[in-house]
């Protein structure tokens, strides 16, 4: 079997607004690495989870839910006394809005002492995002002692900046990413994110101070333009794959989910990127952060209509 790409972080149930009046929800999931995870899944990774969910009733939904995915929950544990996130999307004119109740929940604590040292040393990649870092102190302390296992056992380390200034200060959010910059082998940010936690505004400059922190490969993720690759020796805009969207909500996980799946699986970045473009961009067709994610098969199928 091939070495698992494992992710660090909260796995939430989602409740996305469908219609307006009268207000109602379609339940699904999210959480930004867990849906990273199902995306790698789909693309015919071997993924797994690490994280702890509730002993509740949404906890053992989102177990089940990874089963289904084919995503390893043998490092999910369940929290007695601890409720598992959820959080509400409402739409607008002015895009998506996201409205969270996650606080004491059982990812966000987490500890270090709670990780599977073992398996992090023998997986192909550890992703995490800020979000990881930013739900509790502990949970940050275990994040970084992830990528610090998985650094020094040669594992690649991949970081979403996904920057949430609900769950921490600025300058603790720099201080913090700044920390996990510099154990990072690929960064996958988004333009607000980045700007903000660099205080730069110029594409090439936050890529420089990238890879100054030490990162290999930068897969700077800009929407409807596609995206920004860049390594120490080379930089390439890859172009981005239309399609008529309806909810964007996720759309930056399945980009990384679908490019680590590619980039482990031997493709160059400039080809994981442009497969994660489309696999993006697929993943906007259809409501929710995870139904809509498309699986190996729709994405090659999209790249050849494209060809």
């Amino acid at each position: 079997m091939s070495k698992p790409i494992l992710a660090y972080g909260e796995a939430m149930v989602e409740f996305n607004q469908r219609i307006e009046t009268p207000r109602q929800y379609l339940q699904g999931f999210g959480g930004d690495t867990s849906n990273f995870a199902i995306a790698a899944a789909r693309q015919g990774a071997v993924s797994g989870y690490v994280s702890a969910v509730g002993d509740d009733h949404f906890g053992q939904d989102l177990l089940d839910l990874w089963r289904r995915e084919n995503v390893d929950v043998q490092h999910v544990s369940m929290e007695a006394g601890a409720s598992t996130g959820l959080y509400f999307v409402t739409h607008d004119a002015q895009g998506h809005h996201f409205h969270y109740r996650r606080a004491g929940s059982a990812a966000s604590r987490y500890r270090a002492a709670d990780l599977p040292l073992q398996a992090i040393a023998g997986a192909s990649a550890l992703h995490l995002s800020g979000i990881s870092l930013a739900i509790s102190e502990s949970a940050c302390e275990a994040g970084l002692a992830a990528m610090a296992q998985a650094r020094a056992a040669g594992v690649t380390t991949s970081l979403d900046t996904n920057l949430r200034l609900r769950l921490w200060p600025l300058p603790r959010a720099r201080e913090k990413m700044a920390a996990a910059l510099r154990l990072c082998d690929v960064c996958l940010p988004s333009w607000e994110d980045v700007s903000m936690l660099t205080g730069l505004n110029d594409r090439d400059a936050i890529v420089d101070q990238l890879l100054a922190y030490g990162v290999k490969l930068v897969a700077f993720k800009l929407g409807q333009e596609g995206c920004y690759v860049a390594t120490s020796e080379q930089r390439r805009m890859v172009a981005p794959y239309p399609v008529q969207a309806l909810d964007a909500t996720g759309a930056g996980d399945c980009f990384g989910g679908a490019f680590m799946a590619e980039l482990m699986a031997g493709r160059d970045p400039f080809q994981a990127a442009r497969y994660a473009n489309v696999a993006a961009a697929l993943s906007t067709t259809g409501y929710g952060a995870v139904q809509p994610i498309p699986y190996r098969d729709q994405v090659e199928a999209a790249l050849t209509a494209a060809a």
